[in-house]
């Protein structure tokens, strides 16, 4: 039977090399909150991170450039 290639595609956590922390967790909860209730622009995301009192790295506040950084660093 050939391999069905999209099957490789299923698993959203495949390349994920730890659980989520619970900053992690907040951090995500916030964001699909914000993207369910149509926010497209990372202004609005940064309203939505501060409205649901995630906090923020090192105790800044949260700001487009620092939203920006902190998705990088999770991301690599």
């Amino acid at each position: 039977m050939p391999h069905n290639t999209d099957e490789q595609y299923l698993n959203s956590h495949q390349t994920r090399d730890h659980e989520p922390t619970e900053y992690e967790n907040l951090l995500g909860d916030a964001l699909e909150r914000a993207f369910g209730n149509n926010v497209t622009d990372i202004q609005g995301l940064v309203d939505g991170l501060i409205e649901h009192g995630v906090p923020a790295p090192n105790g800044q506040s949260w700001s487009t450039g620092l939203l920006e950084a902190e998705l990088k660093r999770l991301g690599t």
